[in-house]
């Protein structure tokens, strides 16, 4: 059976996950026509960024290069499915170890075609002991990369991965051309991608211009795009409302209500994958006895942390990373709530008639991480658990605190797979296991999913996890955070990604101006 994509279960009960605010609201956008000039004011830019794909980070430069000057094998549709895109095609063996890709007969901007040593030579860029790309590790379980002809690759892995083309979707992992000796000459900025890089200053803009003969028809519809780099939230807002830029990403929740308000200005708001760990040590007194971590899990109010810290903007967690955007979320997995005397009963199956824990925190885990350790201080306190609030420095804290620290705040964007944020965080010694988790039966689980093809009993195996991690695991997960961005109304989309913001980076090859 060859796979041109993979289907996503649990998908948002609305049918989309676009929600947009203000006076354009979900109303009928006019079909996607070419044209127009657009700015886009964007956070994570930096003097040091560059366009080599295995270094360059989320940022403009990504959503620069991901979603306009190259391509990759594979694409994150709108509706979170691995959909094919330099590749024609991609097909398993039975075991799932052997991928085999087929390439489009498409061509890079300066003019030669796509083959199969380019998509090599760009893989081989973040492998060996040399390469100092952050995607390395993703490609450990890649064996072998060899050509079949000019226009299939093969992919052997080490062992059975049924999501590698989710793998072959990263940011990191754009084709660009080989350069005769098997390396690829990322200093051009060649890719097969809508746009060609015209401009890079550093930290300051990116300028790209429409390629005539773009081999997507339905896409990169924007003659010219501008990416200015605005990493404080509030002079990217400011630019928005004042008209010198069209699109920005970031709103902070806090301040959404402003731009609600403001004529002429939408949000493009999504439900994402990003969510708050309260990770507690398991191999650490008192929290390698379950009815002590059960109990502080019952003694947090989802709800209030919720409306509080994110302002209604976002969703409650279950004590699991897998949010109601992921293909196998469990939907029907009963929502923990806040329960005092349910706390109470677990510290009394503990043995204990009180309990009192140190959670270290600080903003730079998140904002708003410090309002929402208060937050459990005083819902724990009617539950008889004393939660004292250890503020940590931010300079310093991933370092210093996370990871060390017993009882601490943490962040994660998510990833797109469950198997990929469960084998980076909850597999027993993971280097980012930082609950320190060990459950035989989910380690058990997350081996024998991995290399399922068959999508129900995937889907029942992650069900299981989910309920582990929730009634088992270390880790307390409150709630997700929407990704939420602004525009003003010349700039129109379709259904948006819930991958990552702006339309999972690809909002230069969707959206379209009005």
């Amino acid at each position: 059976m060859t796979l041109t994509d993979i289907s996503r279960r649990g998908f948002l009960a609305t049918g989309t996950a676009a929600l947009a605010l203000g006076p354009t609201a979900l109303r009928a956008q006019a079909g996607p026509r070419r044209g127009g000039a657009i700015r886009i004011g964007h956070s994570g830019g930096a003097t040091s960024d560059t366009i080599d794909p295995a270094t360059y980070a989320a940022g403009p430069v990504v959503t620069a290069m991901l979603g306009g000057v190259c391509n990759n094998l594979v694409e994150i549709d709108a509706e979170g499915r691995a959909a094919p895109e330099l590749a024609e095609s991609f097909e398993p063996d039975a075991e799932a170890r052997v991928w085999t890709f087929k390439l489009r007969d498409v061509a890079f901007s300066n003019g030669a075609r796509l083959t199969a040593a380019d998509v090599i030579a760009s893989f081989n860029h973040h492998r060996g002991e040399d390469t100092k790309s952050g995607a390395k590790g993703l490609l450990e379980q890649v064996a072998e990369i060899r050509a079949d002809g000019e226009r299939v690759v093969v992919f052997e892995l080490t062992a059975g991965n049924a999501d590698f083309p989710f793998v072959a979707a990263d940011y990191h992992f754009v084709i660009m051309p080989d350069d005769g000796s098997g390396r690829i000459d990322w200093q051009a900025g060649i890719g097969t991608g809508g746009y060609t890089l015209e401009e890079h200053e550093p930290g300051v803009r990116i300028r790209l211009k429409r390629r005539d003969d773009y081999w997507k028809e339905d896409r990169a519809w924007f003659d010219e795009v501008t990416l200015l780099t605005i990493n404080d939230p509030t002079a990217r807002q400011n630019a928005l409302v004042t008209g010198e830029v069209d699109i920005i990403n970031g709103v902070p929740p806090k301040t959404v209500h402003l731009l609600g308000r403001r004529p002429g200005l939408s949000l493009v708001e999504v439900t994402g994958t990003a969510h708050y760990p309260f990770p507690m040590h398991c191999d650490t007194a008192p929290f390698d006895d379950v009815n002590v971590r059960l109990a502080l899990k019952h003694a947090i109010d989802r709800q209030e942390m919720l409306d509080k810290v994110l302002k209604g903007h976002g969703s409650l967690g279950n004590d699991h990373p897998i949010a109601p955007g992921n293909r196998f979320h469990a939907a029907d997995l009963e929502q923990r709530a806040y329960d005092p005397d349910r706390a109470k009963y677990h510290l009394k199956q503990a043995g204990l008639d009180s309990l009192d824990v140190s959670l270290s925190t600080s903003d730079a885990a998140f904002a708003g991480a410090v309002d929402a350790a208060v937050l459990f201080q005083e819902s724990a306190g009617r539950a008889g658990i004393r939660v004292n609030v250890d503020r940590k420095p931010a300079d310093g804290y991933w370092s210093n605190v996370w990871l060390k620290d017993p009882f601490a705040m943490s962040y994660w964007n998510g990833r797109p797979t469950e198997d990929w944020m469960f084998s980076l965080v909850y597999a027993d010694g993971a280097e980012w296991n930082e609950s320190r988790w060990s459950n035989p039966r989910f380690n058990e689980l997350l081996v024998a999913a991995r290399a399922e093809l068959d999508e129900g009993l995937r889907a029942e195996m992650y069900h299981e996890m989910q309920a582990l991690c929730r009634d088992d695991g270390g880790s307390i997960i409150p709630m997700f955070a929407n990704y939420i961005d602004g525009k003003n109304d010349r700039i129109a989309h379709g259904e948006v990604a819930s991958n990552r913001f702006l339309d999972g980076w690809k909002v230069v090859e969707r959206w379209w101006a009005v």
